[in-house]
């Protein structure tokens, strides 16, 4: 196989190709939004191939070369990246769509440069998805950091240069400080960064280094927002809502908590870490951020800050998961990324179709908006069910599994954490679309001459809600893609 045809590669290269004629496009609008649809769509068509391929027990490897280290840059097709590539290369389609809307119905600037950029994101997502070892993973994960900051800084406001500031300077400082720390650490000790299944320390490391060497890891993957290193998260805002998307569901956080499952399976290994509890004192902050995050969301009335908080401590359930050092932690944290980006990501596009439709951003100011907006609202719902947990949605099993992880390794008080978490998702999202419903207008927040946003809006969000229920009566090819983790 050719190196220009090799489909990890060109995983890469179609969105790197893509932006290019985006950037050439740009002054046609409707060519420009076509070619980054057909980028998207292009993309999705390549990564299902490579899904395909890699059922019919084809090994993809890929090295382009070796770095003066003499670690080389590398990558391999394996459950978890193949899970994340395809969700991250399906919802680029979705939110592509959502985009069109959203971006022409509230006057954006800068367009142009927002789908490159865009486009060049999708394309150190798949990087980082493939990568074969740490330090492929590492280069990735920081241009993933870089590519996306003038997405953050898009509307080019004080607040969005600010929120910007805050977001590349606790990715970048916690990815430099403690990351590359545990990368070196890593190299030192093993020898080794390739990811390798029961993973690649040497017995016999004390079990304090080995704790230390797993938080400087939890806590250097920033994009994975565990508190006290959380707060780029909300401060990041007050980017355009497909941003949000973006940073929400299909690439930045989800890349982070995905780099800390691959990180515990491959690098760790769960028996090594179970086995000297080594992943212990993680479980605590784990849940604390669950936990705090819920609180702090349920005081927030602008709905994509209450959004945010969520995303916070949705993603500490997904650690949780690989702090229990169990299979079914594991495999419940992997298919919560899947479940909580299609539930987050209509959450998101449901506040964007608020904002353009009624130019409302405050959950104070949405009641009885639902009879002027039923399908978006009918959206909102369905997200916040999934996000919640609560049946027919897809979070369902995502939940399940890490309960059931909680109970088999016998951490109560993890378990109580998870029940009570769920009973703060209900109390800060489910009243958003039933006061909407059943709320009354006042004279002073009227609903009268307020529609439905773009059509392009409503479809997006009408895929990502079908996703929420798919993933419910349809569950088994993700749990089947998730659990190859484990053969045997």
């Amino acid at each position: 196989m050719a190196m220009l045809e090799h489909p990890i590669l060109l995983a890469m290269l179609i969105p790197l190709v893509g932006g290019l004629l985006i950037l050439i496009t740009g002054n046609r609008p409707n060519l420009r939004e076509a070619v980054t649809l057909v980028t998207a769509t292009t993309l999705f068509w390549n990564v299902f191939g490579i899904y395909q391929a890699w059922q019919a027990g084809t090994a993809l490897e890929l090295s382009l070369f070796d770095t003066v280290t003499g670690i080389p840059i590398a990558f391999k097709v394996e459950p978890l990246g193949m899970l994340f590539a395809l969700i991250a290369s399906f919802l680029w389609i979705v939110t592509s769509l959502y985009a069109i809307g959203y971006m022409r119905g509230h006057h954006e600037k800068n367009q142009t440069r927002f789908y490159f950029f865009f486009a060049v994101a999708i394309a150190s997502v798949m990087g980082l998805t493939f990568s074969g070892n740490l330090l492929t993973l590492f280069i990735f994960y920081e241009v993933l950091t870089l590519s996306t900051f003038p997405l953050v800084t898009h509307a080019g406001t004080d607040a969005a240069r600010k929120g910007g500031r805050t977001y590349l300077g606790i990715l970048l400082g916690t990815s430099i400080a403690f990351f590359l720390l545990a990368l070196i650490a890593t190299w030192a000790i093993s020898g080794t960064l390739d990811f390798t299944a029961g993973g690649i320390l040497p017995e016999g490391i004390p079990a304090p280094l080995v704790a230390l060497l797993y938080g400087l890891f939890l806590f250097g993957v920033g994009k994975a927002a565990l508190m006290p290193f959380h707060r780029w998260l909300p401060a990041a805002m007050v980017a355009p809502t497909p941003v949000s998307a973006l940073l929400h569901a299909v690439a930045v956080v989800k890349a982070g908590v995905f780099s800390v499952l691959k990180i515990t399976v491959y690098i760790f290994g769960i028996e090594s870490l179970q086995s000297g509890q080594a992943s212990q004192w993680m479980l605590y902050v784990a849940g604390a951020t669950v936990l705090l995050a819920s609180l702090i969301a349920m005081t927030k009335d602008n709905l994509k800050a209450r959004l945010a908080y969520s995303t916070v401590s949705q993603l500490a359930y997904i650690v949780m998961g690989a702090a229990l050092a169990h299979q079914l932690g594991i495999i419940g944290g992997a298919m919560h990324i899947a479940t909580h980006a299609f539930g987050k990501i209509t959450l998101f596009f449901a506040a964007g179709a608020i904002m353009v439709a009624s130019h409302k951003t405050e959950i104070s100011q949405m009641r009885g908006l639902g009879r002027a907006m039923p399908f978006t609202f009918g959206a909102m719902l369905i997200g916040c069910l999934s996000i919640i947990g609560l049946p027919p949605m897809g979070g369902t099993w995502s939940k399940w599994y890490l309960v059931m992880a909680t109970v088999d390794t016998e951490q109560w008080i993890m378990l109580g954490i998870l029940l009570v978490s769920s009973l703060l998702n209900i109390a800060y999202l489910l009243p958003i679309p039933v006061r909407a419903f059943y709320g009354g207008t006042t004279s002073s927040n009227p609903s009268t001459g307020i529609k439905e946003a773009p059509v392009f809006c409503l479809i997006a969000m009408g895929i990502s809600a079908s996703g929420c229920l798919l993933l419910f009566f349809y569950p088994q090819p993700l749990y089947e893609l998730v659990s190859a983790l484990f053969p045997g």
